[in-house]
């Protein structure tokens, strides 16, 4: 039985968690047996039906550049600034994730990933609750149960136990690794291109 569990904190709709993918998956697979691994939801920004003023966009179009000379292997459609209506909201697509998760565990990673292939290379807004609607379809879960609880209270309020989570463990800024053991948390190092970095970090517990 794991001992120890290593969260990871994240938005679907943050661009360095979209960087990070690959090297996340690298280090879940080779996970120390005695760690198991957790998500959790940070939650970027509320929800809004205003367009996101151009200085914003500018700025996020120069993260996604950013990004990839950083992180080569990122790629990016830039056709998002211009096809959709960008909107300064991740909430609904945390929402989207918690919503995914009640109905199967298969299905949170699901949704992560068809997200971030819905933002970051199909130039789709999953922003706009009709998109999460598709994605949802897309994956095969239920509709109508995900049509439900999209905007449900009590899908709302698990999203801001877990943005309070990781606030109360150190993790102010996505994404964030945090490693529990016997009640004590502490922020990991990482590197956007080498797992080794954390898993150095997860040697077996002796103690």
């Amino acid at each position: 039985m794991a001992r120890r569990v290593l969260y990871y904190v994240h938005d679907p709709m943050c661009s360095w968690c979209w960087a990070f993918r690959p090297t996340w998956e690298e280090i879940r697979r080779r996970l120390p047996q005695d760690v198991s691994d957790r998500r959790l939801l940070g939650g970027l920004a509320p929800d809004t039906d205003q367009p996101m003023p151009a200085s914003m966009q500018a700025k996020l179009r120069g993260i996604w550049q950013n990004i990839q000379q950083r992180v080569p292997v990122t790629r990016f459609n830039f056709d998002f600034w211009e096809r959709c209506r960008p909107r300064r909201s991740t909430y609904p697509a945390c929402r989207a994730v918690i919503v995914a998760r009640e109905q199967g565990a298969q299905f949170e990673e699901a949704m992560i990933l068809a997200i971030q292939q819905a933002y970051y290379m199909l130039a789709r807004n999953p922003s706009d609750y009709e998109t999460l609607v598709e994605l949802a379809e897309e994956i095969g879960l239920n509709q109508a149960r995900f049509r439900r609880d999209l905007n449900a209270r009590h899908t709302h309020q698990q999203l801001l136990q877990e943005m309070a989570e990781g606030q109360r463990m150190g993790a102010t800024s996505f994404p964030s690794l945090v490693l529990k053991s016997q009640g004590y948390s502490r922020l990991l190092q990482y590197d956007y291109r080498d797992p080794e970095v954390v898993l150095a970090q997860l040697l077996p517990d002796t103690g």
